[in-house]
């Protein structure tokens, strides 16, 4: 486990994870949310993004593995998080999810990290910042 103190400003952390239609269909048992838009093909084809597309917040649960398991790592707490949901991810796509240290505040040990996930074109698909509490 890495000590707050060794975390330096620019830092980065980068993942990358395959999107599967099986991780959708995980991710709507769990939450709920059964939104014909992510589960059912015939619906989604004729929406505005003509297939089925993930939760975005399945997207943005990307960030808290990075947050959780490498940048800072075991024992990191979330305390919040900014998104802003630019583009869709399809079952299939290949995201990246980065995040980098941005500010440090030293009196109560926590960290604000500029947040991105990209499809494997390069397109951001979400961006946000998160702040989090360092062990």
């Amino acid at each position: 486990m890495r000590r707050y103190e060794e975390i330096q400003i620019g830092e980065r952390a980068v993942l990358r994870r395959r999107i599967t239609s099986e991780d959708i269909e995980k991710y709507a048992e769990v939450s709920g949310d059964v939104n014909p838009l992510h589960l059912d093909d015939e619906y989604a084809k004729k929406t505005i993004f003509g297939r089925r597309i993930a939760h975005g917040m399945l997207t943005a649960g990307l960030i808290s593995n990075l947050l959780g398991n490498v940048l800072p790592g075991p024992g990191t707490v979330y305390l919040s998080q900014e998104l802003k949901f630019k583009a869709p991810v399809y079952p299939g796509d290949l995201v990246e999810v980065e995040v980098e240290v941005i500010a440090k505040e030293d009196a109560k040990k926590r960290l604000r990290l500029k947040t991105l996930c990209r499809n494997e074109e390069g397109k951001t698909v979400l961006e946000g910042e998160a702040q989090v509490m360092v062990p």
